[in-house]
Formats: C-alpha cells, sequence, structure tokens
C-alpha cells in the first residue's frame, strides 16, 4: 500500500504542479501570448480565463477530494481538455502536442491508482 500511495502522489502532486503552473503562468501572466496560441489552434480567447479558473477548481478536487463526485468531474475535465489539446495541437501541426499527452500519462496513472488506494 506504501508503494501505491508514493506513486499515486507523485502522479498527482506533478499533475497537479503541472496544472497549477501553466493556470497562473501561461494563462493569467501571459495572456497576450496565449491569445495567440489560442487564435493559431482555432480557439475563442474568451476561454481563457475560465479555463484557467477550472484547472486550479479541479487540482483542488483532486488533492482535497471534498467529494467523489467533484473529484470524478475533475478528472473528467482534465480527461476532455488533455484530449482536445492533444488534437488540436496534431490538427495545428506546431508540434506542441507531447505536453498534454504527458499530462494524459499523468492523469491515468493518478485516476488508477486513485481507484485503488481510496475505494470510495
Amino acid at each position: 500500500m506504501k508503494k501505491e500511495k508514493i506513486i499515486y502522489w507523485s502522479a498527482t502532486g506533478l499533475l497537479s504542479a503541472f496544472m497549477l503552473f501553466t493556470s497562473i503562468v501561461f494563462y493569467i501572466v501571459n495572456y497576450d501570448m496565449m491569445v495567440q496560441n489560442f487564435d493559431a489552434l482555432g480557439f475563442p480567447e474568451y476561454l481563457i480565463y475560465p479555463m484557467a479558473i477550472a484547472k486550479i477548481l479541479g487540482v483542488l478536487a483532486i488533492v482535497f477530494k471534498p467529494s467523489k463526485i467533484l473529484k470524478d468531474l475533475a478528472y473528467a475535465g482534465f480527461l476532455i481538455d488533455f484530449v482536445l489539446a492533444t488534437g488540436a495541437h496534431l490538427n495545428a501541426g506546431d508540434g506542441q502536442f507531447f505536453m498534454p499527452l504527458f499530462a494524459l500519462l499523468l492523469l491515468a496513472v493518478s485516476f488508477i491508482y486513485d481507484r485503488k488506494i481510496y475505494k470510495k
């Protein structure tokens, strides 16, 4: 059980750090850069701030587990975000699809080990 908790918290910690870093540094602090990125990917710029807020709330739901439903919604939201980000980068041909794939891997490990440890 100790090994499983180490794997879970390592994956969840990396995923959380990644999501918080990108939400704050890219989406909020470097808003103008994200506007250009969203335009290049074909997404409207008005999604930037709501996505940043949703990512921060998702991290809080996964780490603090206020309820099973909120935690599961956060996992589902991140899954949709990473799959769509991967597809958008592949479609744009900009070669930046590795980070969403890496985040998807972290998400899968976190989710699988969450289910093993917290059987609720």
